[in-house]
């Protein structure tokens, strides 16, 4: 059949053109993609219109969803929804994406969809949610984390759920060193962990 293509070839070579143009502008585009410490709680958006209707939607799920009795629950079906839909993809190069694209895209990097999760935590109800990020020997490792009903809760969106009595015991938990760096942020702060 002449004149027609396979979608699946032209896609193909739309997305090697991309790449390349992508690649030839790369060290300019990490420039000016380039965030500060201080700058990180800026990625955090509960109060986006997008992610405020996520949130609505997984609150949507019980009859008369009320902090105290369904926000576990509710936790549970975001961390399910960001591990088993939100795509893992992994660029050429640093790009920030906002919570909000990572839901448009339904795509994203370790830190995007960790960034999307801490959102959709606080917009249903709980500011004690956290990115936590450490860095050790060149290996990163991103949790979200929040408090509830006095224990923490770590949602690690390759390893599961983990749980503990305190902060500390969490951070312990870690097993950092000398060599280690982390830190951790939300919509509000950043703090240095190590």
């Amino acid at each position: 059949m002449q004149g027609q293509q396979d979608p699946s070839e032209h896609l193909y070579r739309l997305n090697r053109i991309y790449l390349a143009i992508i690649m030839r502008y790369v060290s300019y585009i990490e420039e000016k993609e380039s965030i500060s410490v201080a700058e990180l709680p800026t990625l955090v958006t509960p109060t986006n219109a997008e992610i405020i209707k996520k949130a609505d939607a997984l609150k949507s799920k019980f009859a008369a969803y009320t902090y105290e009795n369904n926000f576990f629950e509710a936790s549970m079906a975001a961390f399910e929804f960001v591990r088993d839909k939100i795509e893992y993809v992994s660029l050429p190069l640093q790009f920030w994406l906002m919570p909000e694209e990572t839901l448009q895209f339904m795509a994203g990097d370790i830190i995007d969809k960790n960034v999307l999760l801490c959102s959709l935590i606080i917009s249903l109800g709980n500011p004690s949610a956290k990115v936590l990020i450490k860095i050790q020997n060149e290996l990163r490792k991103v949790i979200t984390y929040y408090e509830f009903n006095n224990r923490i809760y770590v949602l690690n969106v390759e390893d599961g759920i983990s749980e503990y009595d305190s902060r500390n015991s969490m951070i312990e938990s870690m097993h950092a060193d000398d060599d280690s760096v982390a830190y951790e942020f939300n919509d509000k702060m950043y703090i240095d962990i190590m």
